[in-house]
């Protein structure tokens, strides 16, 4: 195969989103009936089914739900990023994002996500016109726990 297989394809609907992203911006959809935001990007809230539904820029600011180390994946460009980390993040917004974690590597014995915790603050940036999620500056790490 020598297709891209890690760029989007936009059409009429997605073009907001991904003109944003190349300029550095990450959007939502948010229901003006409900009030839920909503991520990936679609024309009805998934909640309540309304399409009166806006484009919002969102924060940037995430916490990290889960990630898995990608060791292997044959497909271009993919196997020349190996290891890489594949995450879920939750937007400070609500809505929760399938997204690529860049920035975390550490010494070749721990590897790449050696200090990753749940709850770990983020932020977006963007890697040719695609959001992709970092360790939010200055941020230590995940959610004060409950009553603490």
């Amino acid at each position: 195969m020598t297709g891209r297989h890690d760029l989007p394809e936009a059409d009429a609907f997605t073009r907001t989103y991904w003109d944003a992203a190349a300029e550095g911006r990450l959007l939502i959809r948010r229901c003006r009936a409900c009030g839920r935001a909503h991520h990936y990007p679609r024309e009805f809230c998934p909640r309540c089914w309304s399409e009166d539904v806006a484009w919002e820029t969102a924060s940037g600011r995430a916490t990290l739900y889960t990630w898995s180390v990608v060791h292997r994946n044959d497909l271009p460009p993919f196997a020349d990023r190996t290891p890489y980390v594949a995450a879920v993040v939750d937007l400070a917004e609500g809505p929760r994002m399938m997204t690529e974690l860049v920035g975390v590597g550490g010494p070749a014995a721990e590897g790449p996500a050696a200090d990753l915790s749940a709850g770990a603050d983020l932020e977006v940036t963007f890697r040719d016109g695609i959001p992709v999620f970092r360790p939010a500056a200055g941020g230590a790490g995940g959610r004060t726990p409950p009553g603490a």
